[in-house]
């Protein structure tokens, strides 16, 4: 049935480029058209089917909907929504959990003032998420489920979710971006 077909023989990847957040790698020879089939096909599935963890429901202290101001922040609800929605995190559990923020000196609030534990950690810590100014306070509940690809906001409502929690988009998916090339 395959006969004469030609199947990749070799596998690698370039180490020297090879960090925690990017990798580099070719297969080869492909058939004649093949290249782009399995290029397109592989990066559908790293950005659709890996499972992680994302932030799917927020409640911020003093905010009833997604458009309030908070007094003592620069920001307002959407823009820390959109903010938070940035931050990596690694879910140690199948359970959902809630993480926090409260910040209550003056200046820029970073993924680094997420309180950690021992079920999940902030991936990258430098993720900016507001300013919090002279005399204001910011006290964020989040909750973090693991899931696969992206889930709508009204796919992300729970029963058991507390009043004044807004449901929010997420992107599960640890892979943000993927690019291949084909060359003859």
């Amino acid at each position: 049935m395959w006969k004469g077909f030609q199947k990749p023989k070799r596998l690698a990847s370039e180490l020297e480029s090879l960090t925690e957040k990017y990798g580099r790698f070719s297969a080869q020879p492909f058939e004649r058209g093949w290249g782009t089939t399995v290029g397109n096909g592989l990066r559908r599935a790293l950005l659709s089917s890996i499972e992680g963890a994302a932030i799917t429901a927020v409640k911020i202290e003093g905010v009833l909907h997604e458009f309030s101001s908070i007094a003592g922040v620069v920001e307002d609800a959407t823009d820390i929504i959109l903010n938070l929605k940035q931050v990596p995190i690694k879910l140690n559990t199948d359970l959902p959990k809630t993480i926090y923020v409260n910040v209550e000196q003056p200046g820029p609030v970073t993924s680094a003032q997420i309180e950690e534990d021992a079920d999940f950690a902030v991936l990258d810590k430098s993720v900016y998420i507001a300013t919090v100014s002279e005399g204001g306070k910011l006290q964020i509940e989040m909750r973090v489920k693991n899931g696969r690809g992206y889930v709508a906001a009204d796919r992300n409502y729970d029963e058991d979710l507390p009043i004044g929690y807004i449901p929010v988009d997420s992107v599960h998916s640890p892979v943000r971006k993927v690019n291949y090339s084909v060359e003859a």
